[in-house]
Formats: C-alpha cells, structure tokens, sequence
C-alpha cells in the first residue's frame, strides 16, 4: 500500500492513541473550548458598536493574528489601533499585509453595523500614518450613527461560512469562467481584479506559489516566525486563540506523545517538517485557479481599500461553494523572496502598481472556523 505522508501521521499518531489506553485516548479526542466561541456570540451585545465588533473579528488576517484593539471611550465612536505586539517583522517587514488584515476588519465591521440599521462614517489616519511602519496613531475613528434607511449588503449573510481553506481541492472539479466575473462584481474598493481557471496558467501559477512556499520554509528568520505562532492541540489553541492552529484527534496525539512539537517542526530533518512540507505543497499544487487584486499605488489607505475588496472576493467565492486560501507567500517583501515577487509582478503588473493578494480557488472540503480571541480582549478604555 503507497501510504503518503499525511496518511502515515495518521495512522501513527491513531495507532498511539489505541496503544496509550481510555485516558490517553479521551485526552487525544478533546477539542479546544473556548477558542470558538467568539463565532456563537457574534451579534449578542447591548452596545451597537460591541455588536458590530464582535462580527469584524471574524474578518482574514495573516497569520490570524488578529491585529486589532478597539478604543471606545468616545460615545458612539470606534476608534481602531493595531496591536503592534501581533506584528509579523520577519515575512511582513512593512505591515502591508496586516494593514489589509485590517482593512478587511473594518469593512465586516461596516457590513455588520449597516445590518443592524447604522451608517458608519470612517476617518482613515486622522493622526496620519507612516508609510515605513505601523505605529501607536490610530488606523481610523468609526463614528456609526442610527439610519433605518442605510443599505444592507447581501454578501453579509455569508459572513458564517466563510473560511480560509487550508485543505487540498478536488482536482477532478474544474471551474466554470464565469465564477471569476461573479467575483469580480464584489471588488468595488478601487482595486483590480483578475483571476484564471485556465488550466496552463494555473499550471504556472502552481508552480510560482509552490516555489515562493518553499523559500518562505527555508528562509529560516520567516519560517520560525510561523513555528513560533503553532498553537499545538487543544490546551495552547484555548490559551492563544491565534496564530496557526494544530488541533484535532490526529495532532493532539502527536503532541501527547512527543511526536509533534515546535523544536520538531522547526527542524528540517524531522519526519513532522518534511510531512508539513508535503501538506503545504498538496494545497498549491491542487489549486484549479487563481484570483489576486491589484492597485495603482500603495499607499496606506490603499492598502485597506484592498482589504475591503479582499473581504468581499472571499465572501462572493464562499457564495458559490468556493474554497479560498490565500497563498500571498510570493508577494512578502523580505529580501529573499524577490524572485517570485518580481515575477508576479512582471506577469500582473507589468506597467506598474503593486500586486497586492493572490489566492488559490477550488472546490474543497467543509473545513471548521479559525480560532479567535473573544472580543472583551480587544477592547482598550472601554
């Protein structure tokens, strides 16, 4: 029997769970408590800016670290910092992609609190920003105010079965042209989308995002900045509701039995490295096509305006039973990966502008929610 590596793990960490015995066995079954529970509470606030916050922290965002605090001293005003401690310095060195994460966050924000009958009135930077990096001034002051007659957003209602699916495709399962233009209705932020199902040029696009994941894992300043964001089995996902998570029957048991650590992974050597590897190179290589957003400049708030449409992209392929994983890893501006982010961009962009997301597209398997941190702690000055 030809068992790959996924498929050996499997069975491994299955075999030790029957072999350790019913305790062992219970403990290795047990999924994290707490850490999704900000999806069951989402809406379930007095306060109409809690309401609308506690759906914005559902939104993308690299790496789920979750970026955002909320000031709400003001009466009827949000006013939205970063966490500059939920950084990614190493594959992230300008905050572009955590300044997407967040403008994602704040168009969910806008759809949700239209849903609930409030208008909100968005000042970007007031204190202004710096194009070099992130800092304490605020991202934006959200004023909502009560407007019965604001329009609700259809995609909205997508909000719950969205996801980011980290899972290989079926490859048996080509994709209609027509989906992209489906998409592309949704991006209507200023940026420009484009996307293929071609299959010779997602041939293309497999091979650049498979490459640009290879370099990212063997870059060893980005690679580690992932292994110190594992989350491993249920007790590290409930403590840190962030980062990448590892839960689950099969890792819980690698974990309980030593086979699966963050010293593990991090060594190149080991069988969990080279079985992680196989894993992330299944979902670029089962790609069935590609979407990705471009922008004329690169400014600050064109970086949130791309999140906003991003957002939208994501909910309008989960609309058409799409699975969607963002593989960005060629677009990082870490010196290593110029290869790849030359290409794409001699591919995209050749006159110019700046290529901002690319993603994979397929059908998939029905995959569970991320793991948040209850909205209470990303409020400040309540």
């Amino acid at each position: 029997m030809n068992l790959t590596r996924r498929k050996m793990i499997f069975l491994v960490g299955g075999g030790a769970v029957l072999a350790a015995g019913g305790a062992f066995s219970y403990a290795a079954t047990r999924t994290p408590q707490t850490a999704y529970l900000p999806w069951e509470r989402a809406g379930r606030y007095e306060d109409p800016r809690m309401r609308a916050l506690s759906w914005a922290l559902l939104a993308p965002n690299p790496h789920n670290r979750q970026p955002w605090l909320a000031d709400l001293s003001e009466d009827g005003v949000i006013t939205l910092h970063v966490d500059r401690d939920r950084l990614l310095p190493h594959t992230d060195p300008f905050n572009r992609q955590i300044t997407i994460g967040l403008g994602c966050f704040m168009e969910l924000l806008r759809m949700a609190a239209a849903e609930d009958g409030y208008r909100s009135d968005v000042t970007l930077f007031p204190q202004g920003i710096s194009a070099a990096a992130l800092d304490q001034r605020p991202i934006a002051r959200i004023a909502l105010t009560s407007d019965p007659a604001i329009a609700r957003d259809p995609l909205f209602a997508l909000v719950p079965s969205r996801r980011s699916n980290k899972e290989p495709f079926d490859v048996s399962r080509s994709l209609a042209p027509e989906m992209l233009t489906q998409m592309a209705t949704a991006a209507r932020n200023g940026t420009r989308f484009g996307g293929t199902v071609d299959p010779a040029e997602v041939a293309e696009w497999r091979a650049l995002t498979r490459e640009a994941l290879r370099i990212e894992v063997e870059t060893p300043h980005t690679y580690q900045e992932s292994v110190d964001l594992f989350r491993i089995g249920r007790r590290e996902v409930d403590a840190n509701p962030d980062g990448i998570d590892f839960s689950g029957p099969m890792f819980e048991s690698m974990h309980l039995t030593g086979m699966f650590t963050r010293e593990i992974a991090a060594d190149p050597t080991s069988f969990a490295f080279k079985a992680g590897m196989d894993a992330v190179y299944a979902n670029a290589d089962t790609a069935m096509g590609h979407v990705w957003l471009i922008t004329a400049d690169n400014s600050r708030e064109t970086q949130i305006a791309t999140g906003a449409d991003w957002l939208r992209v994501n909910l309008a392929a989960t609309a058409q039973g799409l699975g969607f994983q963002p593989l960005s890893q060629a677009l990082q501006e870490f010196p290593e990966m110029a290869g790849p982010y030359d290409r794409v961009h001699e591919l995209l962009a050749p006159e110019g502008g700046t290529v901002q997301m690319l993603s994979r597209i397929g059908y998939g398997p029905v995959v569970g929610n991320s793991p948040r941190w209850p909205l209470e702690s990303r409020i400040m000055n309540a």
